[in-house]
């Protein structure tokens, strides 16, 4: 009899652990923890950029070959003559970057660009002084730069998403340009050249890659990144020898024009970044 009881006590105990148990809450899996991706500069990109061009140094200097430099020394063919130029510049670009550390850190990379450049200038005087010439003279000079193009280094720092860098590199450009010394009515001097010159660029800017979030981001990607930039170029200076193409026997061969080609650009650019987050 006792043994019967004992063994419907401990039967109620368990059935009533049980209900017990059924009762707690059940414990939920730990949460999966995704970390927040680092942003990184590395990879490549492509974008367009578009801004203001202005030249620099842009004199014309002249001198007169043999009896001619009186000519220059009276001011009827000017010593040097300012041909200042600015205008639109647009065009694209390509490169790659490497962050040496993802987040912050060092960024090192190369960029390719072409852009068209609106910059030329035209100037003719008219110069009459009897006192030395009875004729009237007319100077004309012609300077264009139609495209400029640059292959560059950059290394800067790059704080998350905010990369400020310098650049330096190579540079070329179509330059023509053109001088005509008239006497009277026929041209007396002319000169032209067209060709495409080579030099070297520098400057600096700063980058920012958008939040996808933004409204200036019409991707909604993480690559996207716009820049303001300043560049300058410099793609040297040439003799022009400005030859005697009228009658013969007229004192001397002509003149030699200095000439230069260099500027700045101050430009905005947008960018898609190719690769990793």
């Amino acid at each position: 009899m006792l043994k019967s009881i004992a063994l419907a006590a401990v039967a109620s105990t368990a059935l009533a652990a049980a209900a017990g148990a059924a009762d707690l809450p059940r414990r939920a899996p730990p949460p999966v923890f995704t970390p927040v991706p680092v942003f990184t500069w590395t990879g490549f990109y492509l974008g367009a950029n578009a801004g203001y061009a202005f030249s620099e140094r842009d004199n014309v200097r002249t001198a007169g070959i043999g009896a001619l430099q009186l000519n220059v020394d009276r001011n009827l063919r000017r010593p040097s003559v300012p041909l200042p130029q600015d205008g639109f510049t647009g065009g694209g670009q390509i490169g790659y970057n490497f962050q040496f550390t993802p987040g912050s850190g060092i960024v090192v990379g190369v960029e390719a660009d072409a852009q068209y450049t609106d910059l030329q200038h035209r100037r003719t005087e008219t110069i009459f002084n009897p006192v030395f010439n009875a004729n009237v003279l007319t100077n004309s000079y012609r300077t264009e730069l139609n495209y400029l193009g640059t292959v560059r280094g950059r290394v800067g720092y790059a704080f998350d998403r905010v990369f400020v860098y310098g650049t330096g590199g190579f540079a070329y450009g179509d330059v023509t340009q053109s001088i005509t010394f008239q006497t009277g009515a026929p041209v007396t001097y002319a000169a032209r050249r067209s060709n495409m010159e080579t030099g070297y660029a520098y400057g600096g800017g700063i980058e920012y890659a958008l939040p996808t979030e933004s409204f200036l981001n019409v991707f909604r990607a993480s690559a996207v990144t716009i820049k303001g930039e300043y560049i300058r170029y410099d793609l040297g200076s040439r003799n022009l020898v400005v030859a005697n193409v009228g009658p013969a026997g007229t004192p001397g061969i002509g003149y030699i024009s200095r000439v230069s080609t260099e500027g700045s650009l101050a430009r905005a650019g947008i960018n898609y970044k190719f690769g990793t987050y």
